[in-house]
């Protein structure tokens, strides 16, 4: 496209000018995580006094702006999320009004909302032109290309700061409303350091995971004690949603190698990635990392497709029967359903029989004062990932298979990796269910 330079001048504004195609009424659907426009939702708070009825939809929301923090904005924007953040919480704690939860799967977040309504503005991030005059939305395109390519306006921060990732991320320059410059650091999250509780569930998670394994991990304590724990295997492979810092580590270690994959070997595959600056680095022009879509990459039809799958996720509780809860305490939502499921179902059904599903959670919460381990959920929690297709569970107490097994079986399972403290009660508690 000879004439790229031009179309990207005429396209290019301030966030103030872009921000003026935003009618009341309208859905706004904003890139996640390190890939959140944050310049631009800086300002939505600056329209308020000519639109009504704007809902914003967005995962893990990383500031608290002030569209959905301040109460005032009670009427004028609505935060429609799909997986709370701090931020969100705390505006639901307090009662402002201003936020509310889709519920969802991530591999259907993007057609999901498309069905229920097409998007009005598409509100993203990516790199500056190539010399042939294409952008990388870089750091994520779960639902974010989807989205954009269904709304009817889209607006794209440029960053300089971005890595230019590789897969389906490119976009023409003409494929946007409006460019709007915004130098700023990428959004970093970077990996805490694990507990002692965090290795003993690493070193069981090891355990579970055999050489030539594709891997699906996400980021936090446990996650990254796994990361450790897993440097003695060989050949691992990944296909996950989220790339964090710590499958590089294991990459450069020569642990990963992706070379014993069924699909897209010698390949990573990705949704979205989000860790340290030199993780960004690292991306970057990287030809071993393919992002693609995250209604591809998260389809358990397609997870279903790697050989020797293992999905590693966590959660807040389990009951007796299977049931994991990952995002809710009673009716009060916590963060949200993310690809748990997705991954979770893919990998006890893939194609060669030899993958796996891992849910990790702490045998206690709140200082120790309460068993993860339940009898039955709280009224009104949500059920994240259905017992019917529960695999492992792991706990720094050991690990309970409880897929094929029966209540009884599950029951005693269970128990065996909870708190040795709350052992006995939760026994007589199973025995007067009459699941033991």
């Amino acid at each position: 496209m000879s004439d790229w330079k031009e179309e990207y001048r005429k396209r290019l504004v301030s966030i103030d000018e872009a921000i003026r195609v935003i009618k009341s009424g309208d859905d706004v659907v904003v890139a996640q995580c390190a890939s959140e426009p944050q310049g631009t939702m800086s300002r939505l708070h600056t329209i308020a006094d000519r639109v009504t009825d704007v809902r914003v939809f967005s995962v893990l929301t990383l500031k608290p702006y002030d569209f959905y923090a301040k109460p005032e904005m009670k009427g004028h924007f609505e935060l429609a999320s799909w997986f709370h953040a701090p931020g969100s919480r705390e505006a639901l704690k307090r009662g402002t009004g201003t936020v509310t939860f889709v519920p969802n799967m991530l591999h259907r977040a993007a057609t999901d909302r498309i069905h229920a309504r097409r998007p009005d503005v598409f509100i993203g991030t990516c790199t500056p032109p190539d010399r042939n005059g294409f952008v990388s939305l870089s750091l994520g395109i779960t639902y974010e290309k989807d989205i954009l390519e269904a709304a009817s306006a889209v607006i794209l921060e440029v960053n300089p700061r971005l890595p230019r990732t590789l897969g389906d991320t490119h976009l023409r320059v003409t494929d946007a409303t409006y460019f709007v410059e915004h130098d700023q650091e990428v959004p970093a999250l970077p990996a805490p350091q694990p507990t002692e509780t965090d290795l003993s569930i690493g070193g069981y998670i090891a355990d579970l995971v055999e050489d030539g394994s594709t891997i699906q991990l996400g980021i936090g304590g446990i996650p990254n004690a796994a990361a450790l724990a897993l440097r003695g295997k060989k050949d691992l492979g990944v296909h996950t949603e989220m790339m964090v810092d710590s499958m590089m580590e294991l990459y450069e270690m020569g642990v990963i190698t992706n070379k014993r994959k069924s699909l897209f070997k010698d390949k990573f595959v990705c949704t979205f990635a989000m860790g340290s600056r030199a993780l960004y680095d690292w991306l970057n022009d990287n030809v071993a990392v393919e992002f693609r879509r995250g209604r591809w990459v998260n389809d358990p039809a397609v997870v279903a497709q790697n050989s020797r799958m293992v999905s590693i996720n966590t959660c807040l509780m389990v009951d007796f029967t299977g049931q994991v809860a990952s995002e809710s305490l009673g009716t009060q939502q916590y963060s949200g359903t993310g690809g748990q499921s997705d991954t979770a179902q893919g990998a006890v059904a893939g194609f060669d029989g030899l993958g796996k599903s891992i849910i990790a959670c702490y045998a206690t919460a709140k200082g120790g004062a309460v068993s993860t381990i339940v009898p039955t959920l709280p009224e009104g929690t949500a059920v994240t990932l259905h017992r019917s297709f529960v695999d492992h569970i792991v706990t720094e107490h050991g690990i309970a298979r409880l897929r094929g097994r029966t209540v009884r079986e599950r029951t005693g399972e269970l128990i065996a990796v909870a708190d040795p403290r709350f052992r006995e009660e939760l026994t007589a508690q199973a025995r007067k269910l009459g699941y033991l």
